[in-house]
């Protein structure tokens, strides 16, 4: 029986992998980034389409800050083990803008859902001579609410 032992230990352990599943990062719900803006994502589709609406807390204008609409696509291939790529675009209510986000959901080390997003925001400028300041490029990084 004492022979047994490390191989029953072995077949345990081995078998016991098995029941260890990678939590999967969801879109769907109320997301928070660094800068304090709301996101939320109402419903991810079957093909990964998805919709919702984005508060920001920063912007350039002058103008009342107002709920916007957003738009996006969730990668659905079976090689994204859980943590999908993504990307969507804000149409801005308030400005003459529009943001598109790209970046990749992640769970952490403490099974926390994470988004990591890079983002271009195009504003609308007078004339060609002015297109070298129309758009910004940033970072955010998104926790659940």
């Amino acid at each position: 029986m004492v022979q047994a032992t490390p191989f029953l230990l072995v077949l345990f352990l081995a078998l016991g992998t098995h029941s260890i599943s990678v939590k999967k990062c969801n879109l769907t719900g109320r997301w928070v980034n660094d800068l304090g803006s709301n996101m939320t994502i109402t419903s991810v589709n079957a093909n990964g389409v998805f919709a919702g609406f984005y508060h920001t807390a920063v912007t350039a204008t002058s103008n009342e800050i107002k709920v916007s609409p957003l738009q996006g696509s969730q990668q659905k291939s079976p090689n994204q083990k859980g943590q999908p790529t993504f990307g969507f675009t804000v149409n801005w209510s308030f400005s003459d803008s529009i943001t598109v986000f790209t970046g990749q959901c992640f769970v952490d080390d403490d099974g926390k859902e994470v988004l990591k997003t890079m983002w271009l925001l195009r504003s609308r400028v007078e004339n060609i001579n002015s297109d070298w300041k129309a758009t910004r490029v940033g970072f955010n990084v998104f926790t659940r609410l």
